[in-house]
């Protein structure tokens, strides 16, 4: 294949919870198209929010979110996309970095990455229930990333993900979420929250190509955690068969 076509690239695993390649997505398959098109929503509020200057996505997964924000500002004068992926970026570079001198992508590790320069804006979607650390460790990263009037646009789930999704390894609400930020001294200057229903048949099914990666054998899982399944049970009561997600574009507060 030609080096700029993208499938040269390390190859992605399209059908993982993690990553979504919106060149393989499957259109009749909510729980790709759908979650695409929420992540896209997501990319289009922090490009309204977005500080002019200098721009970090960090987790920036296949690329294609970065290229956004540097199409929708050009008062972004650079644009750095980092994974820990190696497959991701390459994927990244070749599909979405062509054309856009001020946009690239670099390999690291979200809770080691370290930029002398600071940036303006930061924007890390669905990365912090992921965190193998406490994720005040992960925003005190952030904090110190991120310029002193900059804008940070963090997303997470609000309802629980950690019992169907093995590589979530934090449950947020809504409240809790927007208290993390507000004791590091953050306060929202404007708020996007989403709600995705569940199609319950294909889950049980497992008929869609993404649900390959639901947590195998969550009933004994369930057993082991009564914690996570109480979690469950008052999701569902209060939201119904829905999973709900806010993103927060954070200012420090003066």
């Amino acid at each position: 294949m030609s080096q700029c076509d993208p499938d040269s690239a390390a190859p992605l695993d399209a059908s993982s919870l993690e990553r979504l390649v919106p060149d393989r997505l499957d259109p009749n398959q909510s729980t790709g198209s759908e979650t695409y098109r929420l992540h896209l929503e997501r990319y289009e509020f922090a490009a309204r929010e977005a500080r002019p200057g200098r721009l970090l996505d960090l987790a920036c997964g296949a690329g294609y979110g970065t290229r956004l924000l540097a199409e929708r500002r050009s008062d972004l004068v650079e644009l750095l996309g980092v994974d820990v992926d190696p497959a991701a970026v390459g994927y990244a570079r070749l599909r979405y970095g062509a054309g856009l001198p001020q946009l690239r992508y670099e390999v690291g590790d979200a809770l080691a990455f370290e930029e002398g320069g600071g940036f303006d804006t930061i924007v890390s979607l669905e990365t912090i229930e992921h965190l193998a650390c406490a994720p005040a460790a992960f925003l005190a990263r952030l904090a110190r990333l991120l310029r002193p009037e900059g804008v940070l646009v963090v997303s997470a789930p609000t309802t629980p993900s950690v019992d169907l999704n093995p590589h979530h390894r934090h449950d947020f609400s809504a409240q809790s979420f927007r208290a993390l930020f507000r004791s590091h001294g953050f306060r929202a200057r404007a708020e996007l929250p989403q709600i995705q229903p569940v199609d319950v048949l294909a889950l049980l099914r497992g008929s869609e190509t993404r649900m390959a990666g639901v947590r195998p054998g969550l009933a004994s899982w369930y057993w082991k955690h009564p914690d996570a399944l109480l979690r469950r049970g008052l999701a569902t009561l209060r939201h119904g068969f829905a999973n709900h997600y806010l993103t927060v574009a954070w200012e420090r507060s003066r």
